[in-house]
């Protein structure tokens, strides 16, 4: 028997519930179907929704929501709720914003116009939501979890994270005791950066990528496995050293005006300069051989950890000449003099290229 409250006039309009009428006789009879229906509905739940025929042996109580293409002694019930009572089932017809709770799936189903409705193929839509957590105002969505899963639906998978505009911020913030200490996004610009922070406060960008030519920007002192990178920013520059293991840039050039030098990161430095000396050559005893008067000094543009080794040589095609060391050269300087032959008279200046190559450290 398939029963509908809104075809009943004697009954309930929500439940279906019989009335007792004038001078009924029998009045239990009624009073004990409206309670036969109270237990069927009230807290309703059925065993299960996708039968298409009914059990092979019930228990007395028994309900289930009956499948569509019902048949045997379910034909022709579908979307109805099937209860097994005194050894036969009855239908009820159930009505929209009907509940009922599925115990094989834990889960709370609702009857609509057009049947029944599980929410799984509806958008949830909601002002905040907390999972395990307080939402606010600011974060509308808050999960306290030990993992969040995002996984795709057969193929690929997009987080995306959108901004209004190229000065707001769009970005994921990594926290300590809700205290920002990296941070990695596009902050105040449509520029990639990567930042990170001791105290919350102060950031440091350790790599950007500007957004319009994809150029790509590291901090200073980058080390890869635990080793100092180089790169056109940090190729030239000063070199310094710890230990022995070299601390600042590849190679370092300079000038002053004692000549030029270059020092490597290995410790090698090199320092020139072509020069032309004031001091005017003198007769010798020995017939047309011209010496400088006096020592010459060379201080040597940047200072060397140990004495170097040096090279001095005259340049002068027209005249045969040349320079002699006087003495050993020190970290700081090298004394030499200068000597020509061939030449019709003293105070000629011999021009001459002069170099030094040691060690910085």
């Amino acid at each position: 028997m398939s029963e509908s409250p809104a075809e009943r006039p004697d009954a309930s309009p929500h439940l279906g519930l019989p009335y007792l009428l004038p001078a009924q006789a029998q009045k239990h009879v009624t009073h004990n179907e409206a309670l036969r229906l109270l237990d069927v509905l009230v807290q309703l739940a059925v065993e299960d929704r996708n039968r298409t025929a009914p059990p092979a042996d019930p228990a007395p109580g028994q309900r289930h929501l009956v499948a569509a293409g019902a048949t045997g002694a379910w034909s022709g019930h579908d979307g109805e709720i099937a209860v097994w009572e005194d050894g036969a089932w009855s239908f009820i017809t159930p009505r929209p914003g009907w509940r009922v709770h599925v115990l094989a799936e834990a889960r709370l189903i609702q009857r609509l116009a057009s049947g029944w409705d599980d929410g799984s193929a509806s958008p949830l839509a909601a002002a905040s939501l907390g999972i395990n957590a307080t939402a606010d105002t600011t974060n509308r969505l808050a999960v306290s979890s030990p993992a969040v899963l995002f996984t795709h639906a057969g193929a690929g998978h997009q987080v995306k994270v959108n901004k209004a505009a190229a000065s707001d911020t769009a970005s994921l913030l990594f926290q300590t005791g809700w205290s920002g200490r990296a941070e990695m996004g596009t902050a105040g610009s449509d520029d990639f950066a990567i930042k990170v922070s001791a105290d919350g406060s102060s950031w440091a960008t350790a790599l950007s990528i500007a957004g319009s030519t994809g150029a790509v920007a590291l901090a200073s002192g980058v080390t890869i496995g635990g080793q100092l990178a180089f790169h056109r920013g940090n190729l030239l520059g000063s070199v310094s050293q710890s230990g022995g293991v070299p601390t600042g840039a590849v190679i370092e050039r300079g000038s002053n005006s004692n000549g030029d030098y270059v020092r490597y990161a290995d410790g090698t430095q090199i320092c020139w300069q072509r020069i032309v000396t004031t001091e005017g050559l003198t007769d010798n005893p020995h017939t047309n051989l011209w010496v400088s008067p006096a020592d010459i000094t060379w201080t040597f543009p940047a200072a060397f950890s140990v004495p170097p080794a040096v090279t001095i040589t005259g340049t002068r095609s027209d005249r045969y000449g040349g320079c002699f060391l006087r003495g050993a050269a020190t970290t700081t300087s090298q004394a030499y003099r200068n000597w020509a032959t061939v030449m019709t008279s003293a105070g000629v200046n011999l021009p001459h290229s002069r170099m030094a190559i040691g060690r910085w450290f």
